[in-house]
């Protein structure tokens, strides 16, 4: 394989996914920067009986990139043990998403938070499902 053949090379399947992920962190910080700066809504949140937690961009970025990980992870497992797993953590995938709202029940927030934070939800479903799916379950391995 010549050099340049090399250099523009796509990404391997590992490669892939982390870009996966970095994009799915990305869109959770952008959904973050315009919520809070530039839209002025205070992300905060309140339990009853705790204090209020102001949700951060720092928050945003480690709580989308653990889920990101840990939905990266589950996704490789399945596939190395049943032929189906990509069908299998697609509907995981969703129902994690679903699943992701029932918090909203329980806590208080402002409307704008309320927005933000499902609008986020909803983008952090929408560019890491897709994209962890789009690399071929036979690509190669990095």
């Amino acid at each position: 394989m010549s050099d340049l053949q090399q250099k523009t090379r796509t990404p391997g399947r590992v490669g892939a996914r982390a870009l996966a992920v970095a994009a799915t962190v990305a869109a959770a910080a952008l959904v973050w920067l315009v919520g809070e700066p530039l839209l002025g809504n205070d992300l905060v949140v309140e339990q009853p009986g705790e204090a209020p937690l102001d949700l951060s961009l720092a928050s945003f970025v480690i709580i989308t990139l653990g889920a990101s990980l840990a939905g990266w992870a589950v996704l490789a497992l399945l596939e190395k043990i049943t032929r189906y797993g990509r069908r299998i953590w697609t509907g995981l995938a969703v129902a994690v998403v679903l699943v992701s709202f029932l918090p909203f029940l329980s806590v208080e927030m402002s409307t704008g938070s309320a927005v933000v934070l499902g609008v986020v939800h909803v983008v952090v479903g929408a560019v890491l499902v897709p994209l962890l799916l789009r690399v071929p379950r036979g690509g190669d391995q990095d």
